[in-house]
């Protein structure tokens, strides 16, 4: 007796309806290639090695026309709507079905449509699809803007390249779903709990990041319109398999055509399901959907539009640092200036960064010479051999009348291995109104940024007058360059973003605090600073802060969602490589490292920050006493 779902499968008028995905069928959904057999190795290692949009469900046997684990009783040459046969890499026609090419030709006609192959020489590859998920996305309050608009999905080209294996190399393809900004964290919980629909999103945000540069012009499908407060959220998508097809050139091929998708038996709901694919051919977070790995979305970026994934359990422990690095024990009062999640916010657009400039210090010894205090330095050198140990490019900047001590201390640094390898140290000066436009860009093309994220810890920052002063209200610009001019002039440079670290509101980066360091700090309205940063950081100790953003990268950085987020769900591995993971390890900031970089400083004369002391404390803190924070970091 033929089930319910396979007497839909034979029902004409159905298979016309499933070239649209409005149809909410309740039922998985599946993406279909069909090469012969010689290929059939190469492309399940390329669906191995690219989980999101190829996620595998089942590999038929040669001339299979069932599928078991997935349907009773199908018959794969009859049961999709329509179908693209390729020969030769080209696209030759759409057939709505595919059983002329089972059959020993009778004619001149049919021996000419299957001279490339026999259907018992060809292998069948069904697909995990994202139409599994949309009744999923509706039931959840989130609305489907191409169902709505009785369109196919949009999909897309990108200029994101796909691992390859064997023959098979070609560039991701999407999907884009239109979701009001409100609602992005339920549709990245539905399709977090749908591992073979894709799973979650690969991008959210602005198209240009992926190379879609005009979304009104899909490479497949239909357009879907846009309604106001919608962002636009990519899924990995399955048609990829048929650019594989285009790039590899077999002989014969055979595909789903795109939107006309292979219904299964199996219900949408994954954790119900019981089919059981490859385990190395299928996104590692498919395998656990322990709660505490569920991705949640944080804005990282608003110019390109730019959203991040990291787990619940990332999140509450970059939450946890942040509440540890807050502590106040030289009762300043800078807890009167905590913002929840800057240290996040920050570390989720460090972690997308790939060039960091980062600026410190603060001469607030005028009277001596260095000026210079112990607090900064530890925690920008702390950043640095992280972010090195992650791939990124740094750049220090520094004042020039610094510029020789500080390339000391870095030499020294990496010597004594607290800094990872040596980076570039370089000046800037206002050398006219377009200096940091040309400092900041490749030849001053603000399309071309040099660097995409500016930190500065412990840097003293412009107040409201112009002048820059330490806690004691005393002028310092003699002793300081004009690095804020970097800032301000990265606000309106599409790609850089900013990150202060202070512990007063005197520092660069501390602007969008400047009203509650005016009312609530010593001196407030005196040295404010005004120059802003996207994310400003406060730390009972700054060099704390430049800790908490090396641990949040490392925990980002062994967090499953993020790395699958930020590698578009491509080339994932169920493990890190041990000896990476020892490197990041290994680039922690440490309790040895902190004794290490200050007593390199203090042999430079550089002094604690409020007592003057030539010994190893940050302002009055003797070392011992930032030990728990170091501690509780490196856990």
């Amino acid at each position: 007796m033929l089930t319910a779902v396979r007497a839909a499968r034979c029902s004409l008028r159905y298979f016309r309806s499933m070239s649209k995905s409005a149809m909410d069928s309740g039922y998985q959904q599946a993406n279909l290639v069909i090469l012969p057999n010689h290929l059939a190795n190469d492309f399940e290692a390329f669906c191995r090695s690219n989980p999101a949009p190829l996620p595998l469900l089942y590999r038929s046997q040669s001339g299979e026309t069932s599928c078991p684990p997935l349907a009773r009783l199908a018959d794969i040459r009859t049961d999709i709507s329509q179908y693209c046969v390729y020969q030769e890499g080209r696209l030759v026609k759409t057939v709505s079905s595919l059983q002329n090419y089972s059959t020993q030709p009778s004619s001149a006609t049919e021996q000419s449509a299957v001279h490339h192959g026999q259907w018992s020489d060809m292998v069948s590859f069904y697909l995990g699809c994202s139409f599994g998920f949309e009744g999923r996305l509706k039931e959840a309050g989130v609305p489907v803007r191409n169902v709505e608009q009785g369109r196919n999905v949009s999909m897309y080209r990108t200029a994101v390249p796909c691992i390859p294996a064997g023959v098979f190399s070609c560039p991701l393809v999407v999907t884009m779903r239109p979701v009001p900004a409100g609602l992005l964290d339920a549709a990245v919980g539905v399709t977090h709990l749908n591992p073979l629909a894709h799973g979650v999103p690969v991008h959210i945000g602005d198209p240009a990041l992926l190379g879609i540069q005009d979304l009104s012009r899909p490479d497949y499908g239909e357009r879907v319109e846009l309604q106001p407060g919608d962002v636009t959220v990519f899924w990995a998508c399955g048609v990829t398999a048929i650019e594989a097809i285009l790039s590899s050139k077999p002989s014969l091929a055979f595909s789903h055509s795109p939107g006309c998708m292979f219904l299964t038996d199996l219900p949408d709901s994954p954790p119900s399901s019981p089919i059981t694919p490859p385990s190395d051919s299928v996104d590692p977070l498919a395998t656990n959907l322990n709660p505490e790995l569920t991705p949640l979305c944080f804005l990282v970026s608003h110019n390109p539009l730019l959203y991040s994934l990291a787990s619940q359990r990332a999140v509450a422990k970059i939450r946890q640092l942040e509440t540890t690095i807050g502590e106040d024990p030289g009762q300043r009062g800078i807890r009167a200036l905590f913002v929840q999640d800057e240290l996040l916010h920050s570390c989720l657009a460090l972690s997308h960064s790939s060039s960091v400039a980062i600026t410190t210090g603060f001469p607030t010894h005028y009277m001596h010479s260095p000026p210079d205090e112990t607090d900064g330095p530890p925690g920008a050198i702390a950043m640095a051999t992280m972010l090195l140990s992650l791939g990124k490019q740094v750049t220090m900047v520094t004042d020039r009348r610094a510029l020789e001590m500080n390339q000391a201390i870095i030499d020294e640094a990496v010597r004594t291995g607290v800094l990872k390898t040596t980076i570039p140290l370089v000046t800037f000066e206002d050398s006219g109104p377009d200096a940091a436009l040309h400092f900041l860009c490749h030849h001053g093309d603000p399309s071309k940024p040099r660097y995409d994220h500016l930190v500065a810890i412990e840097r003293s920052g412009r107040a409201g007058d112009g002048n820059y002063y330490n806690m004691r209200g005393v002028n310092i610009k003699h002793l300081v360059d004009p690095i804020d001019d970097l800032f301000v002039a990265a606000k309106d440079i599409a790609g850089i973003t900013t990150t202060g670290i202070g512990d007063g509101g005197n520092e660069l980066g501390m602007g969008q605090l400047k009203e509650k360091v005016k009312s609530l700090m010593p001196n407030g309205s005196l040295i404010a600073c005004v120059v802003p940063a996207d994310y400003a950081i406060t730390a009972g100790v700054s060099n704390w802060g430049g800790y908490a953003v090396a641990c949040g990268l490392y925990l980002l950085h062994t967090c499953p969602a993020h790395q699958r987020y930020l590698k578009k769900g491509l080339g994932l591995k169920q493990a890190y490589p041990q000896e990476q993971l020892q490197d990041w390890t290994a680039n922690l900031p440490s309790v040895v490292k902190e004794e290490s970089i200050l007593s390199t400083l203090v042999r430079f004369g550089i002094r604690s920050g409020k007592t003057a002391h030539l010994a190893m404390e940050e302002h009055h803190l003797l070392v011992f006493r930032t030990h728990c924070v170091c501690s509780t970091t490196d856990d």
